[in-house]
């Protein structure tokens, strides 16, 4: 009997493979560092440039991307506290790859819920929002690192389709990247100051 309890023992299979475990570290990594890079010793000046009435400064980028990460986390966290939910799997019809895609392509606009707009989110500045963003995508490697959860059987529905646990960490890395190409296009406007 002992012997059989000690064999089992060794069967434990990981949730998400050593790949998948990789690949989402290396993107929320990347994506973390792509924010911080783009911001890095601008001016006051230069976040506050809004390329036209409509459109957002680098510091209300920064502002979005801080709070989406803790709401996203936090809705993540929720679904893998439920029960699983592994019915729903038929309803993902996005790869892991196409998801990614889908959320950093910036051709195709999104208009953001109102408790995400920057003008309704508390964050007093741009290195504030930083400090929030950093501490929860920090939250998130250690997370994803450690993890025994089953996240591919826990789902989550989005107004675009329904995605797995693992799909949301993908997602929450993604949407920091297509705001950082947001960034990088507030810096191309030809009146952004020098």
């Amino acid at each position: 009997m002992a012997s059989a309890i000690l064999m089992l023992s060794f069967l434990v299979v990981d949730p998400i493979s050593k790949k998948e475990r990789k690949d989402a570290l290396k993107l929320l990594k990347d994506t973390e560092q792509g924010v911080k890079d783009q911001v890095k010793g601008l001016t006051e000046a230069q976040l506050k440039f809004k390329p036209g009435p409509d459109r957002w400064s680098i510091e209300e980028c920064v502002k979005h991307i801080a709070k989406s990460e803790e709401m996203l986390w936090q809705m993540m966290d929720s679904v893998m506290k439920g029960a699983a939910t592994p019915d729903k799997r038929s309803e993902i019809k996005l790869t892991d790859e196409q998801l990614i895609q889908r959320i950093e392509d910036r051709s195709t606009k999104v208009k953001t819920m109102e408790k995400l707009k920057p003008e309704n989110i508390p964050l007093k500045n741009t290195e504030e929002a930083l400090a929030s963003f950093t501490k929860d995508r920090e939250k998130l490697i250690e997370y994803v690192k450690s993890t025994e959860s089953d996240l591919r059987n826990h789902t989550v529905a989005f107004p675009f389709g329904t995605i797995d646990s693992y799909q949301m960490i993908l997602f929450i890395a993604a949407h920091s990247n297509r705001h950082t190409q947001q960034i990088m296009e507030v810096k191309a406007d030809p009146n952004y100051p020098k």
